[in-house]
């Protein structure tokens, strides 16, 4: 071979690593009462760093779901055709209780050890992590119907994934879907048009069009349609108890941006039978269930998504040398990667502190539910849209590399949006920062309290979380409050993420944060830490040891 096309100065491929390798995330499970399933995250982590796993999803991403209408004989059979390697991602999640086991697991911190899987496996392929949440997120909201619930649920909750178009009640486990947009309401659910009718036999006949279902062979949908008491929740089988497909007509599949592995699809319900869950006209409120968890997984995936690209960036700078020296040891490629990796373990520090939340909320504590639903409310709004910014700039980091598909870091680009738009883009999550203190009794002080946590540790959080209450006295005037919605989100998040790592973390990112996000040392783009910041330990602390 000629000598021009000798490879020289090339990362060598980032394989054999665990996704688990994360300080921030197995501290958080020792904090939280996880300890117990550590061991099962480093095993999952391993098996999402392995050279098999990366190449199922590099498969799911290269061939995309085929959307088949009718069989060759003109019948509909309205199906769509998966990759086998979407099946193995989805297996493994399934096995593994990432989807619904954690609702029937009775050790303390059972969410958490879920949220540091989901947070594991999601770095190896994002898209199937879709129907995984919306499965974890089905069960509280189908507990408003206590009938359907234990019949449903312990299916829901099997660590089989068992798919395929046949009856729910007669397979080993169950996927779970949403269907609530239309095209004229968006997150205006109560705009929704499509209708229920009750036929008489305990069960209800849906009409309507629905603009957006992701994963559509989901066995069960909740959707939303309006009955003459209102907008009501109902569970739609695609397959009848009689083994007859249920008339939902997928009409198209989306030609979206994000992950190219799982499917989005438009879909008419012709006459679609229906079960009603909780009460009619209070579908709303029943569906809020739902959309509660999933912005739980949205804002563990802006997490999961921001460490896949800083372990990209660390793995290219460390094996790529420019200009006389290794690219990891110039001073200003440290400054963009100690930036990045504040950003990530900032966000991975409050997505497990959520989930610890829900655990404690579980279990009848009535100030960390007020807290979850505010926490939520204010990082999914602010984390979640972070994660865009951040895999620009760690695609950045690796330059024309990054660029190419075979990086994965355009996927990674592609799907960092969609966690700000999914369950309420930013005005929507904004609005609904403001909605949580203005109607759960508690939230505020379940906040502050613990914000406060930190107080006196760190004289920049201090000052910080005192501009925070400056704020609050102004959102008495409503058009005021929308106008200070989005800055009221940001400020929240940040001094609840510096009062986490404050208290948690190693004092070089908690120093590096504080200076950067909320002393305003900082510039408007990544790499732009105050000069003197201590790049070393942020650095090793996100560095993956299995990948050296």
């Amino acid at each position: 071979m000629s000598a021009t096309h000798e490879v020289l100065n090339q990362a060598p491929p980032l394989i054999g690593f665990s996704t688990a390798d994360d300080p921030a995330l197995l501290e958080a499970l020792r904090r939280h009462d996880g300890g117990w399933g550590e061991q099962e995250v480093r095993d999952l982590g391993a098996r999402a760093g392995s050279a098999e796993v990366q190449d199922w999803a590099r498969m799911a991403e290269e061939h995309p779901p085929v959307l088949h209408t009718h069989d060759r004989y003109g019948h509909r059979v309205d199906e769509v055709e998966y990759h086998p390697a979407y099946h193995q991602l989805m297996g493994v999640a399934v096995e593994s209780g990432q989807h619904a086991a954690a609702w029937s697991e009775t050790r303390p911190g059972a969410h958490l050890v879920r949220a540091a899987k989901f947070y594991a496996f999601a770095q190896a392929e994002p898209g199937h992590g879709c129907p995984i949440s919306m499965t974890y997120a089905a069960v509280p909201a189908l507990r408003a119907e206590p009938e359907l619930a234990a019949v449903y649920e312990p299916l829901l909750a099997a660590r089989t994934y068992d798919f395929g178009l046949r009856p729910p009640l007669g397979k080993r486990g169950l996927i779970a879907g949403m269907s609530m947009t239309e095209k004229q309401g968006g997150s205006d659910v109560r705009a929704n048009t499509t209708r229920a009718v009750p036929d008489g036999a305990g069960r209800y006949v849906l009409t309507g069009h629905k603009w957006f279902t992701s994963a559509p062979m989901s066995d069960v949908f909740l959707t939303l349609a309006q009955t003459e008491e209102g907008v009501t929740c109902f569970l739609v089988p695609r397959v009848l108890p009689d083994g007859g497909r249920n008339p939902l007509r997928l009409m198209r599949l989306k030609n979206k941006l994000g992950n190219r592995s799982n499917a989005s699809a438009e879909i008419e319900y012709e006459s679609a039978l229906a079960w009603r869950v909780g009460e009619p006209g209070r579908g709303v409120r029943t569906i809020v269930e739902m959309v509660n968890v999933t912005r739980l997984d949205c804002v563990i995936g802006s997490a999961a998504g921001m460490r896949a690209g800083l372990r990209q960036a660390l793995h290219h700078a460390e094996h790529r040398r420019a200009f006389g020296a290794e690219l990891v040891d110039q001073p200003l490629m440290r400054n963009v990667l100690a930036d990045l990796a504040v950003e990530s373990e900032a966000a991975t520090t409050l997505a497990m502190r959520l989930a610890a939340a829900l655990d404690r909320a579980e279990g009848g504590d009535e100030s960390e539910a007020a807290l979850r639903r505010l926490g939520l409310a204010v990082s999914k709004y602010w984390v979640c849209k972070r994660g865009a910014t951040h895999a620009a700039e760690a695609l950045e980091c690796l330059g024309g590399n990054g660029y190419v598909e075979e990086s994965g870091m355009p996927r990674l680009y592609r799907e960092a949006p969609l966690l700000s738009i999914w369950e309420g883009s930013g005005n929507v999550a904004a609005l609904d920062v403001l909605r949580a203190l203005g109607r759960e009794n508690g939230a505020l002080e379940a906040f502050l309290a613990e914000v406060d946590a930190a107080a006196g540790a760190d004289a920049r959080l201090d000052a910080a979380v005192d501009r925070l209450r400056g704020l609050l006295p102004q959102l008495t005037d409503p058009e005021r409050a929308q106008l200070l919605a989005r800055r009221l989100a940001e400020q929240m998040t940040l001094v609840l993420q510096g009062s986490l790592l404050v208290r948690y973390s190693h004092p070089a990112v908690a120093d590096a944060f504080c200076a950067s996000r909320l002393d305003g040392d900082w510039g408007h783009a990544f790499g732009t830490l105050p000069p003197g910041t201590d790049t070393g330990p942020i650095l090793e602390r996100a560095r993956p040891k299995d990948a050296r």
